[in-house]
């Protein structure tokens, strides 16, 4: 695509300075709203598909099949396309090229096409060969390769989503990406339910019929929302463009990375085939329905932070401004921590209730409750590491210094690895995730001991451990307070009505949640009163400081 103004027409529209604290924060809010809506949209979603499939060997063979697509599209497309090119493509827009950065967000939206188009016909021709490796006897590898087929083109779809989402969060937007979500999972929800009794193995084709359909749904909404921006997309193919090379240059690292901490998941999931359990292949798929509650509070707040930080720290990035950097990585890190600790807190003290109420029913029994309930409460200690570093690693990615967290990710997946190893025998699905627990603390640790390095020793690190300190605090009386009032109500009301465990669980959670609120705010936490500032002006009672 040429870069010659004359011949190009009107200009591009120039992009949004820095938003200041005020914006992020309602973007923050926006964003996390949005996932909100997502998550709770695919909780329903799981929450079918588990009436439905239970922990069944069916279930299982589902939860492998879809792995290996997503792994792909994390491997080559999606969140590792994204990483590598919103830095450049805001260091482009910086610097007022925006016709060049439009020129290479255009080139590789082809080169995905081809290349991603060329890898999704290979994986569907070889998921006969690649599946068995990955399942154990306790179901039938071929179910899942079926599966694997039948899915493997959202891997397509999904890299060419993530691009355009890229471009859009450039710009600030991003209230249609995190909606787009809600549309994917409701698209699932209705197609399982009309298909899933016109399919042999219990149905479970028709999920992943469902898939299919829905990640090409999510595609054309992201799609449309390019006309905010006035994208539009060039036609020339230009391999040998420089921007491109660093781009790819940029997206190897962040490749390996994403791909080590995706085929962590994938790990959990064949050791947990191995697992014995009753009904037998349980495991995968109880871990699989645990991690997915466990992303619940993760998608809403680390997620919703971090990305909406990331364009502003890519910018800064882009200008030079590393106390400016500091100071948004220091906020980004209390507000994770302040969200996810008593998040976690509450699913240790919650884990069987809160299995038992989302998703026993149907063929999903005591017995699957029971092994999903296990992996929950180890997931949760991991909870607020997981979301310190993914805003981590995506602060490397902004300095353009992908190398840094991959080989992190490495070392967290070899501790991952040999915990795994020696600990599934003997604790089952419980030593698979305190593998990954353990993983995840050491990748915090690791990464912020290598940003403060590269920060001089500078990292707002005082502020935000004795900020977490009262916060561990509130979350640690939250979690027993979680546990008393559930424990008393469940004895007046007992679990074996739904509308029981509703008000037992919903009591304890709204009791122990008033209880948190009210006690970072005394202890004057900035970003509980940031918050709380928020929602007042929200409502019209005051104006945010």
């Amino acid at each position: 695509m040429s870069t010659d103004t004359a011949a190009e027409g009107p200009s591009p529209p120039a992009p949004p300075p820095a938003p200041p604290r005020r914006r992020i924060a309602l973007n923050t809010a926006i964003f996390a709203l949005a996932t909100a809506f997502s998550r709770v949209a695919g909780l329903i979603r799981e929450v079918v598909a588990a009436g439905y499939f239970g922990t069944s060997k069916y279930g299982s063979a589902f939860t492998v099949a879809s792995q290996i697509p997503n792994l792909m599209a994390n491997l080559f497309a999606q969140a590792a396309l994204s990483a590598a090119f919103v830095p450049v493509f805001s260091d482009l827009l910086q610097q007022g090229q925006r016709r060049k950065a439009f020129a290479l967000a255009s080139t590789l939206f082809w080169i995905i096409l081809i290349g991603l188009g060329a890898l999704t016909a290979v994986g569907i021709l070889a998921s006969g060969l690649i599946l068995p490796l990955f399942t154990g006897a306790n179901f039938d590898g071929g179910v899942a390769a079926t599966l694997t087929q039948i899915m493997f083109p959202v891997v397509l779809v999904l890299g060419l989503t993530g691009l355009l989402v890229g471009i859009l969060q450039t710009y600030d937007e991003f209230t249609v990406a995190a909606l787009a979500p809600v549309a994917w999972n409701l698209v699932i929800l209705v197609l399982l339910v009309v298909l899933h009794s016109h399919f042999g193995h219990d149905g479970i084709n028709a999920y992943a019929i469902a898939w299919l359909v829905a990640t090409v749904v999510q595609g054309l909404l992201v799609g449309s929302a390019l006309r905010r921006i006035d994208f539009r997309l060039g036609w020339k193919l230009d391999w040998r463009d420089p921007l491109v090379r660093r781009v790819f240059a940029l997206m190897l690292p962040v490749t390996l990375g994403l791909g080590i901490v995706n085929l962590d998941a994938l790990i959990n999931s064949s050791f947990g085939a191995l697992v014995n359990t009753h009904p037998a292949g349980a495991g995968p798929r109880a871990i699989q329905l645990a991690f997915l509650i466990y992303m619940l509070p993760q998608g809403v707040f680390s997620v919703a932070v971090s990305t909406v930080l990331f364009p502003t720290l890519s910018r800064q990035a882009a200008r030079r401004a590393p106390a400016e950097m500091r100071t948004t990585l220091g906020v980004g890190m209390r507000q994770i921590t302040l969200l996810l600790v008593p998040a976690a807190a509450g699913m240790i003290a919650l884990a069987t209730p809160i299995v038992r109420l989302v998703f026993q029913h149907g063929q999903f029994g005591p017995a699957s409750t029971h092994y999903t309930s296990i992996a929950l409460f180890w997931f949760a200690w991991s909870l607020p590491f997981a979301g310190l570093n993914l805003l981590l690693t995506r602060t490397f990615f902004a300095l353009q210094r992908p190398w840094i967290p991959t080989k992190l990710a490495a070392i967290n997946m070899a501790v991952d690895i040999v915990l795994s190893i020696g600990l599934y025998k003997p604790l089952g699905i419980a030593g698979l995730v305190i593998g990954t627990a353990v993983a995840n603390v050491v990748m915090t640790g690791l990464q912020i001991r290598r940003l403060r390095t590269g920060f001089n020793g500078r990292l707002d690190l005082d502020q935000t451990v004795m900020i977490a300190v009262r916060i561990l605090l509130a979350a640690a009386i939250t979690g027993v307070i979680a546990w008393v009032v559930h424990r008393l109500a469940d004895s007046v009301l007992g679990h074996g009505s739904v509308p029981g465990q509703v008000v037992a669980v919903g009591l304890a959670v709204a009791v122990a949640g008033a209880f948190y609120a009210r006690a970072v705010t005394v202890m004057r936490i900035p970003e509980a009163r940031q918050i709380q500032d928020l929602v007042l002006a929200r409502l019209g009672r005051a104006q945010p400081r």
